[in-house]
């Protein structure tokens, strides 16, 4: 597995190999596009990626995509102006330079300063779809398939899915500043149906990483996500309708890490508290959450979902604490909003994709870890809920109130877990759950590389973690009468 910093040498191959743009050119017609304006650049972007999907024993869909574009965009003040083509092309950049040209500054036109450059290595820029033969993804899929039933006599429906995509990115500002990343990405999932009797659950899982596919196809790795999609199925079938009110809920480390993404993470952007529309407005510096709770955005975590070696706007990403022992001390930047409020870009300015404009988003977002064994949270609650894993939520921005479902849970019975619990859901708001969080574990650990956020019809691959800890009360939506 190779990791190589010569990005640019990469990303130069494909937007100015030939046929395709003339780099003198190019540079010069982005000075022009932004002369006058506050910041801007051109993003130049070329993606590969692949999708397969195994599902009632046979191959149900597999699918291959090459696409490549560039955005271009000028910034003046809180106005940009965005132009943006499926074609890497003279004449379509050239239409997009006098579009956004109609955006300029009013303090004469001094560009903002570049970003440093940066020489660290995050993960491979090996391409994924190209490492393994197609025969051998789909006879992976079968096998797993085929593992699972042999495995689990109760199981009815098996579906297996494996993508992956190679992302290169190149970012040109005035003045011939330029910056490229080279970005892979890979998942794979297993969801299971079991039934007993008349009664059918499933469960589900999945993991993936900035890496090439490598180890997924071992035994032991796929095995082991199998495993667990069968347990969750078999313990959903022995779950009993969830009790409703408001009581004790222990999170489990993790993936549930998911719900302060949400119900916290986004009201600590930039772009909302720049527009007075966040929780958090005003509350800087002020105690936010408990004492010992500290929540940290890290772009730098080696191959992780989330991770970016430079972010969307040329950016080094970085570790920034949010939240810390309680007091709020940061907020996630892009460039537009770090120059409007003052402050330092943190790396955390991201799109979807050339066609979309940046805006401040999360990449890792993890609770640290405190000094609490998790069997003495788990002990410490007489009756309440503990939640191992998360299905989908909805969030308010403004008002920071949640509610998500349950997709794993279980009834805590004085002090020991009982019995699976189905059809809960957590409701609150992220800044009132913050304080109510009375214990935090020593077991702070990583979601295992699935999540994808979504802001402003962009969404975007991160990631999330959190220890085991106990919010002392928080309103449990249930079925049981």
């Amino acid at each position: 597995m190779s990791k190589s910093i010569n990005h640019l040498a990469t990303a130069d191959g494909l937007f100015f190999g030939k046929g395709a743009l003339d780099q003198r050119k190019t540079a010069k017609m982005v000075d022009d596009a932004l002369a006058g304006c506050d910041d801007g650049e051109l993003f130049l972007e070329y993606v590969q990626s692949e999708s397969l999907s195994f599902d009632d024993g046979k191959l149900k869909s597999a699918s291959f995509d090459t696409s490549q574009g560039f955005g271009l965009r000028s910034v003046a003040g809180d106005v940009t102006g965005f132009a943006h083509a499926s074609a890497l092309d003279e004449q379509a950049l050239k239409r997009a330079a006098e579009t956004v040209k109609a955006v300029r500054s009013g303090r004469g036109g001094k560009i903002d300063e570049s970003p440093r450059g940066t020489n660290r290595l995050l993960y491979a820029d090996d391409n994924p779809i190209d490492g393994v033969p197609f025969a051998k993804k789909v006879a992976l899929l079968q096998e797993i398939d085929a593992y699972v039933r042999a495995k689990e006599p109760k199981a009815r429906q098996v579906s297996v899915s494996l993508s992956g995509s190679w992302q290169v990115v190149e970012i040109i500002r005035a003045g011939g500043w330029r910056a490229a990343d080279v970005r892979p990405l890979v998942r794979i999932n297993v969801s299971v149906v079991c039934a007993d009797g008349s009664r059918m659950e499933a469960g589900s899982t999945g993991s993936g990483r900035r890496a090439p596919y490598g180890d997924i196809f071992l035994p032991e790795y796929w095995q082991r996500e199998a495993d667990e999609a069968i347990r969750q199925a078999l313990v959903n079938l022995k779950s009993v309708d969830a009790p409703a009110g408001e009581m004790p809920v222990v999170l489990g480390a993790g993936w549930s890490g998911v719900l302060w993404h949400e119900a916290v993470g986004h009201g600590l952007e930039g772009d909302f508290h720049r527009k007075k529309t966040s929780m958090f407005t005003h509350l800087m510096g002020e105690m936010v959450a408990s004492p010992g709770v500290t929540v940290i955005d890290d772009g730098t975590m080696s191959d992780r979902r989330g991770s970016l070696t430079i972010d969307d706007e040329g950016t080094p990403t970085q570790r920034n604490v949010l939240i810390e022992d309680g007091r709020l001390v940061g907020l996630m930047q892009d460039r537009m909003n770090a120059r409007l409020m003052g402050v330092k870009p943190s790396g955390n300015g991201r799109r979807q994709g050339h066609a979309y404009a940046p805006m401040p988003r999360m990449t890792n977002t993890i609770m640290l870890g405190g000094d609490k064994d998790p069997q003495e949270i788990i002990g410490s609650v007489k009756k309440g809920l503990y939640c191992a894993n998360f299905g989908g939520g909805q969030v308010d921005i403004v008002s920071g109130k949640f509610v998500f479902s349950v997709t794993e849970g279980y009834l805590i019975e004085n002090g020991k877990l009982a019995a699976p619990v189905k059809g809960a859901t957590l409701i609150g708001a992220g800044s009132d759950a913050l304080t109510r969080v009375g214990m935090v574990g020593n077991d702070m650990s990583l979601d295992p590389g699935i999540g994808t956020c979504g802001k402003d019809g962009q969404g975007v691959p991160v990631g999330v973690g959190q220890p085991t800890l106990r919010i002392d009360a928080l309103t449990v939506g249930g079925t049981a009468t």
